[in-house]
């Protein structure tokens, strides 16, 4: 093998680095140790990985010869294979690799393990978008490497990509205990509501800007590929079971919140239950369902959930032409309440988080009288700008990442 060999993947990693812009930078960006060895990061497909690894490239190295960025779904692998690549580059001096989709290249964790161990000053940076190929490998690289979530666009980082306005993240319990001076600090400088409606429409996925009026189309082929390519990747189902997960998605896409019959499910979809939960947790660990359930999601043993929501609203304007104002509301509060705590189905109100804290999501003429007297019960409230004591604007739950 010799540099004309490898130019193909040369020619992408130069374009696409030409064509990355550093003005704007995902809220994980910085908390990234970048130093270790190996460096994982996992999220839904679309959420904005491959610009954050290279953004970090553009950055960080003066030569970019020292580091090489490559896709592991390039057609170049289907006659080349990584093992080779890796002992090129690293006998030619090349010690920092940047792999994107590595769940699309067979045995990328054994592989990844290996590399660590034989080339003793090699740095790795990976992602992946089917998010059950990651933590399904992770034993075999939990000792070699720190392993980060990149979630979708929050609301807080859309009013800074969009360059209306800069304000800084605030922590759950800052919120509960100081939501209004922080609401008045950033409505006396914008509208926020106009901008949290848009938002909701698009905005989650960073590419709508590029995408302008054909982001829904995109958001649903980002979808169908999903189902079609990155679950088939990871898990050894068929062509069969692949159109069973499309009728589930759109099934629960119509009817959400859908208050989750498993048997009625598996009756529509001609299969089993367990077969039925299975294609359920499969698409929310893929980042396109939020599974609501009454203790903690557990992967490893699966349990019928209480509630199934699309991931965020803007999969529900891609889906259908129906989208409840209710529901708009719980999806987006389980969204981002979902990346910064633990979320359950309570007895009474329609969310608890982290065990604690009880919310009931609605409207401004929302009242407290599902969850009167019951202790740390908060409203999210939608259509106001600024709220009091336990009644919290909605918007304002976006701004926690």
């Amino acid at each position: 093998m010799d540099y004309s060999d490898i130019q193909p993947l040369l020619n992408v990693y130069h374009r696409k680095l030409a064509a990355t812009g550093l003005r704007f930078k995902r809220y994980l960006y910085h908390h990234i140790n970048w130093d270790v060895r190996m460096v994982g990061i996992k999220g839904a497909r679309g959420v904005g990985k491959t610009t954050m690894i290279l953004q970090h490239i553009k950055e960080t190295f003066k030569n970019i010869d020292e580091v090489l960025y490559v896709s592991l779904d390039n057609l170049w692998f289907e006659n080349h294979s990584l093992e080779e690549l890796v002992e090129f580059l690293y006998t030619h001096g090349v010690t920092n690799i940047y792999f994107d989709e590595v769940h699309r290249y067979r045995n990328w964790a054994t592989i990844l393990k290996n590399f660590y161990d034989n080339y003793p000053d090699l740095k790795i940076v990976y992602t992946g978008s089917a998010m059950l190929a990651i933590e399904n490998s992770v034993a075999d690289l939990s000792r070699r490497q720190s392993l980060y979530t990149l979630n979708g666009i929050s609301f807080r980082e859309y009013l800074e990509y969009e360059g209306i306005a800069t304000i800084p993240p605030i922590s759950l319990e800052e919120l509960l205990a100081g939501h209004t001076g922080y609401a008045i600090n950033v409505t006396s400088e914008i509208k926020v509501l106009k901008h949290f409606e848009d938002y909701l429409k698009k905005g989650y996925y960073p590419y709508y800007k590029e995408s302008g009026e054909d982001y829904l189309m995109r958001v649903a082929e980002v979808i169908r590929l999903v189902i079609e390519s990155d679950i088939p990747a990871v898990e050894d189902i068929t062509f069969i079971t692949v159109q069973k997960i499309k009728k589930l998605m759109m099934v629960i896409a119509e009817n959400v919140p859908l208050e989750a019959n498993i048997n009625k499910l598996a009756s529509q979809l001609e299969s089993t239950r367990d077969q039925t939960l299975k294609m359920l947790y499969l698409l929310d660990r893929a980042g396109l369902l939020w599974l609501l359930t009454e203790k903690t999601k557990d992967y490893k043993h699966l349990t019928g959930p209480k509630k199934i929501y699309l991931n965020n609203a803007n999969l529900m304007f891609a889906l259908t032409g129906k989208v409840s104002e209710g529901t708009m509301r719980e999806t987006f509060f389980a969204n981002q309440m979902g990346t910064v705590s633990t979320l359950t189905m309570p007895k009474q109100g329609d969310f608890m988080a982290d065990g604690k804290y009880l919310f009931e999501v609605g409207g401004s003429r929302k009242t407290f009288d599902q969850i009167a007297d019951l202790p740390n019960g908060y409203l999210a409230i939608d259509d106001i700008e600024t709220g009091n004591g336990n009644r919290i604007p909605l918007w304002i739950f976006g701004c926690m990442y």
